[in-house]
């Protein structure tokens, strides 16, 4: 029996029971939570905005992208426009289509009707925000270039005109997309001009 070796408690219970966090502990960690967010608020807010705008004015470059090659590559005239009952409207923040002209090449008009082809819609802006565009309609030669007037598009982010993006097409039908080019923190147009919002 005296060989026995003894090996002591590594650990002992208490007694006492865990309670968790205290009212005070929380009421800091609540306090800390609603400081941070409090300021971290306006800072998520301004990077949605700018995404959203980001978002949009990429999507309405690549549709009119879509509709230069569709000119050129069937020969037909492409018409981009907000259409309301197959007719081109100038409310640009609802739904913007892309169709070419079925029965002649040389159609000019703004509207859609058989045996015209759609060829893609671009869903409407978020509500409050606005799409505007010095024209009615975009409508491009085969050749690629604009038989309507150059213009240029302007996407103004509802109660953050700063934040507002655009795009300019040239009579060639090329379309560039406005950038901070005296880091004012305002997009400005080809010309120098910043993006402005009526």
């Amino acid at each position: 029996m005296d060989n026995i070796v003894k090996i002591p408690a590594l650990c002992t219970i208490s007694s006492r029971r865990k309670q968790g966090f205290t009212l005070l502990e929380s009421m800091v960690a609540i306090a800390v939570v609603g400081i941070l967010t409090a300021i971290a608020l306006p800072s998520i807010n301004n990077f949605l905005v700018k995404m959203r705008v980001d978002n949009e004015i990429s999507e309405m470059q690549r549709l009119l992208l879509t509709a230069r090659n569709m000119a050129i590559n069937t020969g037909r005239n492409t018409t981009v426009c907000p259409l309301t009952s197959g007719v081109c409207t100038t409310n640009w923040q609802n739904e913007i289509s892309v169709f070419t002209n079925g029965d002649n090449a040389v159609a000019t008009n703004n509207t859609f009707a058989d045996p015209d082809a759609l060829i893609k819609v671009k869903d409407a802006i978020k509500t409050g925000d606005r799409l505007q565009f010095t024209n009615v309609s975009v409508i491009y030669a085969p050749s690629g270039q604009l038989i309507t007037a150059q213009g240029s598009f302007s996407y103004c982010p509802q109660n953050a005109d700063e934040a507002s993006r655009g795009i300019d097409l040239s009579i060639s039908g090329r379309s560039y997309i406005s950038s901070d080019t005296d880091n004012d923190g305002k997009d400005e147009n080809r010309n120098g001009n910043e993006i402005a919002c009526i």
